[in-house]
């Protein structure tokens, strides 16, 4: 199963979407739910960072029989320096995303805590690419 969902800088109110989809199509199929759980998180990270940082994105997702494999690209600044982005606790949110509770530093270790298989690729002034792989079972 392949799905697309398009996501819009500073559009908070619909970030999760895409998460909260996955998880249903992942609870209907009879997932364990501390693999989505961990599915979940990961997307919903990745979702929030490009609602946070970017000027849009997509997140395209493949649902096999035994793994899920997410991509999540966007067109924004991109991450200049991926290692100092991966460390908990960094930041480049704005104040404003910050009032409203995000921009904790949290975001990319969290994908990686919680992705069996974790890459991200950035290019500064283009944008970034995430990919996230969970096995199902």
């Amino acid at each position: 199963m392949h799905l697309e969902f398009n996501t819009e800088g500073g559009d908070f109110a619909n970030a999760g979407a895409a998460s909260s989809s996955v998880k249903n199509i992942l609870r209907k199929m009879g997932i364990d739910p501390a693999i989505i759980r961990r599915v979940v998180v990961a997307i919903y990270e990745a979702e929030v960072n490009v609602v946070a940082h970017a000027y849009r994105g997509k997140v395209l997702v493949d649902i096999q029989p035994e793994e899920i494999c997410v991509r999540v690209v966007d067109e924004g600044p991109g991450i200049a320096d991926i290692e100092l982005a991966m460390t908990e606790g960094y930041s480049t949110a704005s104040e404003k995303v910050r009032e409203m509770g995000f921009g904790a530093g949290m975001g990319l270790p969290n994908i990686k805590k919680n992705a069996d298989v974790f890459k991200i690729e950035s290019v500064v002034g283009q944008g970034t690419d995430v990919w996230i792989c969970n096995k199902l079972s």
